[in-house]
C-alpha cells in the first residue's frame, strides 16, 4: 500500500515536473516574441525618424539644406534653408536663404561654365520686364540679399556696363530664352536665359551654384 502511494506521488511529482518544464517553455517563447516584438518596434521607430529626416533634411554637393514649410495661410508654402557664414562684429554666424525649388530639382536647368566670385557684381535686366507676378522683384531682392548682404560683394546698376574681359566685375544678364538656362559668356560674365516666367529657377540655380563655390572655398 504504502509501496503504491510512493508511485502514485512519483507519478504525480513527474507529471507536475513536466508542466513546469512545459510552462517554463511557453513562458520563454512569450518572452522572446515579446522582445522580438519591442526590438521590431523600436527599430521602426528609428527607421521612420531616420526616413523623416532624410525628407527634410538632404545634402546637395557638400552644401546642406533642409525642407521648411510656412502654414500661415494656404497652400502651405515650401522652402529649402541653407546658410552661409556672416561675420558681425568680428563673430561668424549663419546667414540664412530660402529658395522656393528643391535645389535637386534645379540641377535640370542647365549651368554651361564654371561661377567665379569676384568683389563685385553687376546685375543687368535686359527686358526690364521680368515681373511674373512678383517673382521678378522676389528673385532680384533675393541676389542682392546673397551678394551685397551676406558675401559683402558690391552690387552695381550700371546700364552702360558690359561683360568686362579683363575680370574686374561679375556681369550677370536676365533675359528672355526659350529655354530656362545659365550661360558663362566671359571670365565672370553670366547670362540667365528664362522662359515662361520661369526667373526664380533660373536666379536661384545662379544661386545655389554660388552656396556650393563658398562652401568648397571654405
Amino acid at each position: 500500500m504504502v509501496k503504491k502511494k510512493k508511485e502514485i506521488q512519483k507519478k504525480e511529482d513527474k507529471e507536475m515536473e513536466n508542466v513546469s518544464k512545459k510552462q517554463v517553455k511557453n513562458e520563454n517563447v512569450i518572452l522572446r516574441n515579446l522582445l522580438l516584438g519591442i526590438g521590431i518596434f523600436v527599430l521602426a521607430i528609428v527607421l521612420f525618424v531616420f526616413i523623416l529626416g532624410s525628407i527634410r533634411s538632404f545634402d546637395y554637393e557638400g552644401v546642406d539644406f533642409e525642407v521648411v514649410k510656412f502654414c500661415d495661410a494656404e497652400p502651405c508654402l515650401i522652402t529649402y534653408q541653407t546658410s552661409v557664414p556672416y561675420i558681425i562684429e568680428g563673430n561668424i554666424v549663419p546667414y540664412n536663404f530660402y529658395i522656393r525649388n528643391d535645389p535637386r530639382k534645379l540641377k535640370e536647368v542647365t549651368f554651361e561654365g564654371d561661377l567665379h566670385l569676384l568683389s563685385n557684381l553687376v546685375i543687368y535686366d535686359s527686358e526690364e520686364s521680368f515681373n511674373c507676378d512678383g517673382d521678378g522683384v522676389i528673385a532680384i531682392a533675393n541676389l542682392v540679399t546673397l551678394y551685397d548682404d551676406a558675401l559683402g560683394v558690391s552690387v552695381l546698376k550700371d546700364e552702360n556696363a558690359t561683360c568686362s574681359n579683363s575680370g574686374d566685375y561679375m556681369f550677370l544678364t536676365l533675359k528672355s530664352g526659350n529655354e530656362t538656362k545659365i550661360e558663362q559668356t566671359g571670365q565672370a560674365c553670366y547670362d540667365i536665359y528664362i522662359n515662361d516666367c520661369e526667373i526664380l529657377e533660373g536666379t536661384e540655380r545662379f544661386m545655389v551654384e554660388t552656396f556650393v563655390e563658398v562652401n568648397n572655398l571654405l
